[in-house]
């Protein structure tokens, strides 16, 4: 079985050693070690010495020599739309409070995954949004380099 050992960014990698790509969703997309499967049904074992999020075009770099292309899944996701950056702060605060990853798109847009639970609060907080299908890529955040930090699979509480 194929063997990644390391994650190189997008640009960071040479593109002519890709052998394959692997699209994954953000929940696969935020590991240390377990077995994937690439876009043609391949298996291979990812490894790396620490979890890190596997961004869109990254490269993650094989034993034996290339490199699988990770590609972001489009998956379902809730686009909060807002009219001003007083609402947007508001509203990231909400979710931040909550530690919900969260893309922002756009200057007064931001991506959620989908969950019925946070449409329902948004619903309360008179937000607009849509539901819809595309790649969720969240902000990494300020830990994301350390290993304090939280993820949605946590069940430890806070130190």
């Amino acid at each position: 079985m194929r063997h990644a050992v390391a994650c190189d960014a997008q640009g960071t990698w040479p593109a002519d050693q890709e052998v394959a790509t692997a699209t994954l969703p953000y929940a696969e997309r935020f590991r240390r070690r377990i077995r994937l499967t690439d876009d043609a049904g391949l298996p291979f074992l990812l490894d790396l010495e620490r979890a890190a999020v596997l961004a869109d075009g990254a490269g993650l770099r094989l034993a034996e020599g290339g490199y699988i292309r990770v590609i972001a899944a489009a998956e379902e996701v809730i686009d909060i739309e807002v009219a001003s950056a007083r609402e947007l702060a508001r509203i990231a605060w909400h979710l931040g409070n909550r530690h919900v990853p969260l893309e922002i798109v756009g200057e007064r847009s931001l991506r959620i995954a989908a969950d019925p639970a946070l449409a329902a609060m948004l619903a309360v907080l008179h937000v607009r949004t849509r539901p819809g299908w595309a790649p969720f890529m969240p902000e990494p955040g300020a830990y994301a380099d350390a290993a304090h930090g939280h993820h949605a699979a946590d069940a430890a509480g806070h130190d």
